[in-house]
């Protein structure tokens, strides 16, 4: 009787087992794609960088490395308040391309957390880029503030939004500004003043007219020569006037 009994347990078990085997499992929920226009209009007060990472097609670009990427990616997100802050015409002056590099300036190609900070080494690298290279970034860390600098403007974390790898997002209250794109330029080099060209036909000294030679030139050019020749004549004329004198009166005698 207890034999049956075992042997009756022994199949309804394996039944039981081959039932479960043969039963599909439900595969679980497939997590979403990581989307950060998706965390910023969580936080509320993003519309105009969500606007820009738009209109720039940063967002496609961050969200394809985001899914992708094995360092994850941190964003320093400014709030519209810091857009309205900046100077009027400061984004409609930017050119299509440099709008890009703003944007992609507040995204750093892997995931730091706030601790991480700490030990960061400076420059910070960025996904801005020119023909001058990358755009960097120098950020300082305590225990209570992290704080980010860009040769033009310094703003500390105020917020965070995400700190889940791979993606990181912190609020600032100021737009970082790319010293490549908003620093001081350096003074324009005047060009040297070009040599002055001669007039035609003119020489550097005037040329002085050649002496004549002779007593005419002197009688002509000075007065006392001119008296010293009427002396002359005077004489010249009492000489013969003398002699005619003396001639008349040798033949009375």
């Amino acid at each position: 009787m207890a034999s049956t009994i075992s042997t009756t347990i022994a199949l309804i078990v394996a039944t039981l087992l081959v039932r479960a085997r043969a039963q599909p499992v439900a595969p679980g929920p497939t997590p979403a794609p990581l989307n950060l226009t998706a965390v910023l209009e969580k936080g509320g007060q993003y519309t105009t960088l969500i606007r820009l990472l738009r209109t720039t097609q940063v967002e496609q670009q961050v969200n394809s490395q985001l899914n992708n990427s094995f360092n994850g990616l941190t964003v320093f997100a400014p709030t519209d308040n810091a857009f309205n802050s900046l100077k009027a015409g400061t984004l409609n002056g930017l050119s299509q391309q440099e709008q890009v590099a703003l944007v992609l300036f507040h995204v750093l190609p892997r995931f730091y957390s706030l601790s991480s900070f700490e030990t960061t080494s400076n420059p910070v690298q960025t996904q801005a880029s020119s023909n001058n290279g990358v755009y960097t970034v120098n950020i300082t860390s305590t225990t209570s503030q992290v704080n980010i600098s860009t040769g033009v403007v310094s703003t500390p974390v105020t917020n965070t939004l995400r700190s889940d790898f791979p993606l990181a997002v912190y609020s600032i209250d100021k737009v970082l500004l790319p010293y490549d794109l908003f620093g001081a330029k350096p003074p324009a080099t005047a060009p040297a003043p070009a040599p002055a060209k001669e007039k035609p036909g003119k020489s550097d000294k005037t040329p002085t007219a050649p002496k004549a030679d002779g007593p005419s030139a002197e009688s002509e050019s000075s007065p006392s020569a001119a008296v010293g020749l009427k002396g002359r004549g005077v004489l010249v004329w009492s000489f013969v006037a003398g002699a005619g004198v003396m001639g008349i009166i040798g033949s009375l005698l």
